[in-house]
């Protein structure tokens, strides 16, 4: 498993390592003495699966406020999305920049998104179904949610048309309408 650091703090790119023979293959998607040998120490209490019908599909951008916000750990097991971070810790030095990746079932690769960052999708292709765990459970009363295209922010989504949104996502605010709470190690 390598593990790379992004321009987000604690936004890290994990790669697992892959074994094939002619039968197929067999990976680690997680595994806690690695994570800690990377000083990551986690405590992961609910797996999430989402399916998108349709290419062009955006989920996000997603957050829980304190004290339920949630670290995520997502790959895509079939199709292909531009996953992205944003980093929305009001003292960070990093505020409002963002990060983005392809995860796809063929790269296998995974984003692991810490607490203070919302965390959205575009599906790339047709089909796509995304796996993610989380640190934390659901929680309604502290859901929240910024608009995709917030032109503070400036995420370059790959492509270039209107996306396919619930009804939730279209009504999210702008970053600095939105209820947030974190900052730098809360």
């Amino acid at each position: 498993m390598k593990f790379a650091k992004t321009n987000l703090d604690g936004v890290v790119i994990i790669e697992p390592t892959v074994f094939g023979d002619h039968r197929g293959w067999f990976m680690e998607t997680y595994s806690d003495a690695k994570f800690l040998e990377t000083g990551i120490h986690l405590e992961f209490v609910q797996d999430n699966h989402s399916f998108s019908a349709a290419k062009g599909t955006l989920r996000g951008l997603h957050y829980q406020l304190n004290p339920k916000a949630q670290t995520k750990l997502v790959r895509c097991t079939r199709g292909s999305i531009f996953d992205v971070a944003v980093d929305i810790r009001k003292d960070s030095s990093t505020f409002m920049k963002w990060f983005g990746i392809e995860l796809n079932a063929e790269n296998k690769k995974q984003l692991l998104i810490p607490k203070g960052f919302a965390h959205g999708f575009m599906t790339l292709t047709e089909d796509v179904e995304v796996q993610y765990k989380v640190d934390e459970l659901y929680s309604p009363e502290l859901d929240r949610g910024i608009i995709w295209n917030d032109p503070a922010i400036g995420i370059e989504w790959p492509i270039d048309f209107n996306p396919i949104l619930s009804a939730k996502d279209e009504r999210a605010p702008l970053l600095k309408d939105a209820e947030n709470n974190f900052r730098i190690g809360v």
